[in-house]
């Protein structure tokens, strides 16, 4: 059985965009290396940022949930944090998150913990 050991996000500034998952994930801490940026966290898989050509042209086929005690509060930090708030979503049943693109136009999400 495997365990989940790293996700690698593409992008065109690593730097920007490292910068920005710092500050928005609990517990990461970046770590330059000579293809990207890797961000470490004690428990949690590692991110890694690696720079590529091409530019991002369709939605995620994956995305990042972030559990947030606050959802609104949360969203307001991270739009401060330079990310751009989408839509919010209630498909019924109490459940609500928000859709978010980070600093690099990659798509996430924010629910209520």
């Amino acid at each position: 059985m495997g365990k989940l050991n790293c996700i690698i996000v593409d992008c065109k500034d690593a730097d920007r965009a490292s910068e920005f998952w710092s500050q928005a994930l609990e517990g990461y801490k970046m770590d330059k290396q000579e293809w990207g940026i890797t961000m470490k966290s004690e428990s949690d898989p590692l991110i890694y940022f690696e720079v590529v050509p091409e530019g991002k042209t369709v939605k995620n086929r994956l995305h990042l949930n972030i559990q947030a005690a606050d959802r609104p509060s949360e969203v307001r930090r991270l739009v401060a944090l330079g990310a751009t708030e989408i839509e919010e979503m209630s498909p019924g049943g109490g459940y609500v998150w928000t859709n978010m693109k980070d600093v690099e136009g990659n798509e996430f999400c924010v629910s209520q913990a």
